[in-house]
C-alpha cells in the first residue's frame, strides 16, 4: 500500500565545514562517516554523510539537520523517509523544515530510500521496484535479500550510527515520512512498539498492542493516487479507531501529491512531534 499522506507520530523511545571523514571523538565512534557537503541554515548546520553500511552491502548516504542546540546538548531525532525515486536530497532542499527544527532543537536525518549501485539485474527497470523504491522493508527473497534490507537499515543501523556520531538522545526519537516512506514510518513504528514516539500502517496496527500512540495525518484532497484508489487511508483510520490509537487525519483541500504539499504542513508535524520528543 502506497501512503500518500504524511505522518507525525507520538514519541517513541562542531560541525565540519569541508569533505573528510568525520569521527566525533567525544561518542568514541568506530564508524567512520565520510562528510559529502556542510550548509550552514537556520543557526545550525545542514549536513550530508556517506558511510559503508553494513546491512546493505554497499556505500549509502543519509542527510542530517543539526540545530544550533546540538552545539551543547543532546537533542530529540526525527527521521523522515521518502517517497519513491527521492534520494537523500529531496527533503532536505524542499520541505522547509530546518527553521522549525531549529526552533524545537530536533536533529533531523533523512537516507536514500533504497541501496544503490548494487548491480542487481532489473533493478533499475522501473521506477516503482528496485533503485530508489527500497520500501523500507527487508527483502526475503534473492536477488534482492543481500542488499535489500531497508528495515533494518533504518530501525537498527543508522540510529546507532547517529546515536554514536551526533549529539542525539537515543531515547528521544520520532518517524515520519511521505508517499512510500509515510508507510515506511508506519510498518517502522508498529513493528516496534516504544521505540519511536511518534509513526504510521494498516495491517499492523490491527494487531497493535504497545505504548500509546498520537498519529497526525495530512492527506491532500487532489492527490492522484487517492483519486486512483491506490491510498485508502480509510481503511488505516477505521482499524485505529478499532483499536483507540488516537488519529487527527487532515484532508486538505486543492493539494496533491507533491512537495509543494509536504512544504504546505511540514511545521505542523515538526510541532507535533516535538510536543512528544521535549516532555
Amino acid at each position: 500500500m502506497r501512503s500518500g499522506c504524511f505522518f507525525a507520530l507520538q514519541r517513541l523511545s562542531k560541525c565540519l565545514n569541508s569533505r573528510q571523514t568525520f569521527v566525533n571523538s567525544c561518542y568514541r565512534s568506530t564508524m567512520a562517516l565520510t562528510q559529502v557537503s556542510s550548509n550552514k541554515c537556520a543557526g545550525g548546520f545542514q549536513k550530508v554523510f556517506e558511510h559503508e553500511s553494513t546491512e546493505l552491502k554497499c556505500k549509502m548516504k543519509f542527510a542530517v539537520y543539526l540545530p544550533p542546540k546540538a552545539e551543547t546538548d543532546k537533542c530529540p531525532v526525527m527521521y523522515w523517509l521518502s517517497g519513491l525515486t527521492c534520494t537523500e536530497q529531496n527533503f532536505i532542499t524542499k520541505a522547509g523544515s530546518q527553521l522549525a527544527a531549529a526552533e524545537h532543537g530536533l536533529i533531523i536525518v533523512a537516507p536514500d530510500t533504497s541501496p544503490r549501485g548494487c548491480n542487481i539485474e532489473g533493478e533499475d527497470e522501473s521506477w516503482d521496484f528496485g533503485t530508489g523504491a527500497g520500501f523500507y522493508v527487508d527483502a526475503t527473497q534473492d536477488p534482492w535479500k543481500t542488499n535489500y534490507r531497508m528495515y533494518s537499515y533504518v530501525t537498527e543501523e543508522l540510529p546507532k550510527l547517529i546515536n554514536a556520531n551526533f549529539p542525539a538522545d537515543p531515547d528521544r526519537m520520532s518517524v515520519s515520512g511521505h508517499s512510500m516512506g509515510g508507510h515506511g514510518a508506519l510498518v517502522c513504528a508498529l513493528k516496534n512498539p516504544g521505540k519511536y514516539k511518534a509513526y504510521d500502517a494498516t495491517a499492523l496496527a490491527a494487531s497493535y498492542a504497545g505504548p500509546r500512540l498520537d498519529v497526525l495525518i495530512d492527506q491532500g484532497r487532489d492527490d492522484q493516487f487517492l483519486s486512483a484508489s491506490q491510498l485508502l487511508p480509510d481503511n488505516l483510520i477505521a482499524v485505529c479507531s478499532e483499536k483507540k490509537i488516537p488519529v487527527v487525519f487532515r484532508l486538505q483541500p486543492g493539494y496533491d501529491h507533491s512537495y509543494f504539499f509536504i512544504y504546505s504542513f511540514i511545521n505542523d508535524h515538526i510541532k507535533h512531534h516535538a510536543k512528544y520528543l521535549n516532555a
